[in-house]
């Protein structure tokens, strides 16, 4: 079964067995965490996955989820050595990070004050820099000491001034490990609680959808930026572009003509179908599509 916990209201997945099963169900959810060492951004994603509130319903009614195993017990001293072990490679962290940024501070003082090694780029620097700081040129090897001198200088007195603040570390958030630690309050905030939470509307409109399209074969993801419900894709995401933007709406519900222009409009300039669902007489599902043709 599919380990489940839940942050609030989100339900997340943390262990890989649970996104590879969840995968292999045709579920695709969102990654939400920071993978180790590595900043956070919108193309380099790792755990915890985020599933939609449809995916775990299905997971729920196909008794394919369950809570995650409880934390085995911990000793005091096995926590304190983890602690310790923690701060050790925290500190090795930051003697690591101190000596890169200090070293990008010597290599930028050197491209200001070294001079260009050609004649004309190297008049041109001159020109450019304070003739107060700038002593290379008709002197001879002198000269070519002295601002040798004054540079070695300057470097001793950057190393010397330099400041590395521990609030400057690279954030690395680890998300290889549900519950993130072994405080016992923070691990029940993540515990679900079974059964998850009762729906107000078992026979919601998007939850009808989304089972059918997704018994037809079809894999869904939100297409809140698309103005719709789901994307619908004709296989995995990670190969195939969503062929549709499923809006779902009850079969009685009234609807603003410039609304279903504008939805039309946006799937054509996406270059995708609109699917207008709702459900039908006898528990069946009534698929419209949208294409935009012009102006009349």
């Amino acid at each position: 079964a599919v380990g489940l916990s839940l942050c609030d209201s989100a339900p997340l997945l943390w262990r890989m067995e649970d996104l590879r099963s969840a995968r292999a169900r045709g579920l695709v959810g969102a990654l939400l965490g920071s993978l180790p060492r590595t900043p956070r951004q919108n193309l380099r994603l790792g755990r915890p996955l985020l599933l939609l509130p449809e995916e775990e319903r299905l997971l729920s009614e196909e008794h394919a989820a369950a809570a995650l195993p409880a934390h085995p017990q911990v000793s005091h001293r096995a926590v304190e050595l983890k602690v310790r072990q923690r701060e050790e490679e925290q500190q090795r962290s930051y003697q690591e990070q101190r000596l890169l940024a200090l070293e990008d501070r010597k290599s930028a003082l050197l491209r200001a004050t070294t001079p260009p090694s050609t004649g004309e780029s190297r008049d041109s620097w001159r020109h450019s820099r304070n003739p107060a700081e700038v002593d290379v040129g008709g002197a001879g090897s002198g000269a070519e000491a002295g601002w040798e001198q004054a540079l070695q200088e300057r470097l001793a007195a950057a190393q010397h001034d330099f400041r590395f603040p521990a609030s400057a570390l690279a954030v690395q958030l680890s998300t290889a490990r549900a519950g993130l630690s072994h405080c016992a309050e923070s691990r029940a905030f993540l515990r679900a609680h079974w059964p998850v939470r009762e729906h107000a509307c078992r026979s919601s409109t998007r939850y009808q959808v989304f089972r059918d399209l997704r018994r037809r074969g079809f894999f869904l993801t939100s297409a809140g930026k698309f103005g719709g419900d789901f994307l619908v894709y004709p296989g995995d995401p990670l190969r195939f572009h969503a062929h549709f933007i499923a809006v779902c709406l009850p079969a009685d519900e009234c609807v603003c003509l410039l609304d279903v222009l504008a939805v039309a409009r946006l799937g054509s300039n996406v270059k995708k179908t609109v699917l207008l669902c709702s459900p039908g007489p006898d528990a069946d599902l009534l698929y419209t599509s949208l294409q935009w043709s012009g102006m009349v």
